[in-house]
Formats: structure tokens, sequence, C-alpha cells
């Protein structure tokens, strides 16, 4: 389409939005925003994944309170939840006659990398359309009722939720977070774990502040990320989906 930016353009200016106007998504823009997950590269043309899209009023509350109690969820006129589908395939077999192995880690693996790769495809093509959108990891918490709000099967595991909608003029002007240097993160045939010199230089570099105080940063987010009680609730809550493929 003329004036519109080419993808790199796009994938370098897409950032996470929580603020969205009030106004609905077209029909037809949800349409073109499925249809670019469903184009995503997959395993075997397997598509491991299931897309629910989550209309129900009521459910996007619920969503919005079990996922750390975030508003935002529940204000969003698109909500999809990506979940890695290890069940489908055995009753596609059994549907052919044969007799299905029980899912392994294995499998898990692959429907995870499916669903994750499908859910960034509809992260571009929501930002082409001029529509936010921001990943909602805390899916994975609360599993006892997740699973009873989305009635999973024990070999279906969310792997994702996203929340899209138009992003609020605040949210167009307000600058995207940096990330690292390419040096730090690109490695050449063989993985070398990074010096503690690097480390802060890599934060150091990132903040673009002389008086960066690395150790109280990284304290912050140690509190906030790593021993935080949603982490440990995630940790637990994963453990349990685990256990469907042990």
């Amino acid at each position: 389409m003329p004036n519109q930016p080419d993808v790199l353009t796009q994938l370098n200016d897409r950032k996470s939005v929580r603020v969205f106007q009030d106004r609905p998504i077209a029909p037809q823009e949800r349409r073109q925003i499925i249809t670019a997950a469903l184009q995503a590269p997959t395993a075997g043309n397997q598509m491991l994944y299931t897309i629910l899209d989550i209309q129900s009023q009521e459910k996007k509350q619920r969503l919005a309170r079990l996922c750390d109690n975030q508003p935002f969820i529940a204000q969003a006129p698109l909500v999809l939840i990506f979940l890695a589908d290890c069940r489908r395939w055995t009753d596609i077999y059994r549907a052919a006659g044969l007799e299905p192995r029980k899912p392994q880690y294995s499998d898990l693996i692959l429907a995870l990398a499916d669903a994750l790769i499908a859910a960034q495809n509809t992260v571009v093509a929501a930002h082409a359309l001029n529509l936010g959108s921001c990943y909602i990891g805390d899916i994975v918490e609360q599993h006892q009722e997740v699973t009873s709000l989305l009635t999973l099967d024990p070999w279906v595991v969310p792997a994702a939720m996203l929340v899209y909608g138009y992003p609020t003029e605040q949210q167009i002007q307000r600058r995207k977070p940096p990330r690292f240097d390419p040096r730090y993160i690109v490695q050449t045939d063989s993985y070398s774990p990074l010096s503690e010199t690097q480390i802060r230089q890599m934060f150091q570099e990132r903040s673009g502040r002389d008086d960066f105080d690395f150790d109280h940063y990284i304290q912050g987010v140690y509190q906030r990320k790593h021993i935080s009680e949603f982490a440990l609730e995630m940790a637990r809550s994963v453990e349990i989906y685990l256990k469907a493929f042990a």
C-alpha cells in the first residue's frame, strides 16, 4: 500500500501498547490479524496451536483479574490466547485408525514454538494496521482457574495472550524502550557467557546515562521479576502444566 512503512521499519518502531482508544476493531482487520497468524511458519505444516478469540466481556474481566489485575486487558477490543495444542494431532491419528503415543515434552516444545510464531505474526500485522498490541505472559499463571475458565485439555497449554486496540496519542508518542547492542546478544558459532564487565557495560550503554546505577537497577528487576509473587506462581503453574507430559 502506498505511504505504508516497510516491514523492517515496522519491526523497529513497534512497541507494547497498554492504553487503547475506546474504538472497536473492524471485522476486516480482525480477519487480517487472524489470517496473518495462520500464515506463520509451522513445524511440518501441522499448526500445533489453537487460537481463542475471547469475545465475552465477562471472560475478559476475569482474565484481567487472573493476569495480575491488569484492567487494560478487559478494555481491549481484541483479546487472543494462543494455545500450544498437543491434543489435536492425537485425535487426528485416531481418526485415521492409528494409535498415537502420549504427547511428550518434545511435542510441547514444538507446539509452543508454533503458537508463539503465530502470535508474533499477529503483532506485526496489527502494527501494519496502525493497531497496538501487548503480550500478556501472565496467562500461564493461576493454572486451576485459567484451565477452568478456558476449558483446557491437559495436553493444551497457554503459550501467550495478546491484547490489541488503537493506541492513544500518548501511547503513540511514548518512546520505545531501547534494546541491548547486538554485540552483546549475537555470537558466532559457539556460546560464551558474558563477563561481569561486559554485563555492566551492556546495561550502561543501553541506559545512555553516565550516572546509571547498575546494582540498584538490577536489584529492582530481581525483586519485581525474579522472586516476586507472580514469578513464583508462574513457576508453580508451569510445573502443573508439565505434569501432563511427564
